[in-house]
């Protein structure tokens, strides 16, 4: 396993720990956290390991991040003027 593959599994490790720990803003500033590390790892991965590899690792945290992701996409739909 190279190092981008291996840090990308401490991200998923580290995501699921915090998730654990009970939060008083329900979680969000650890979700921000997790987005602004995730992001460059996942070019990184990307870079290392070509896109179907990358589309795996941003398919995983997609669904350890799916909260954010919901609230991004009611977001987009209100600005395109689809409000759900």
């Amino acid at each position: 396993m190279n190092l981008s593959i291996v840090l990308a599994l401490i991200w998923a490790l580290a995501a699921n720990v915090l998730a654990m720990i009970p939060s008083r803003d329900n979680h969000w500033t650890r979700a921000y956290v997790l987005i602004a590390v995730g992001i460059p790892l996942l070019g990184y991965v990307t870079w290392q390991n070509g896109p179907w590899i990358g589309l795996l690792v941003l398919a995983a945290g997609m669904s350890v991040l799916r909260w954010p992701l919901r609230y991004l996409g009611r977001w987009v739909a209100a600005r395109l003027g689809r409000g759900t």
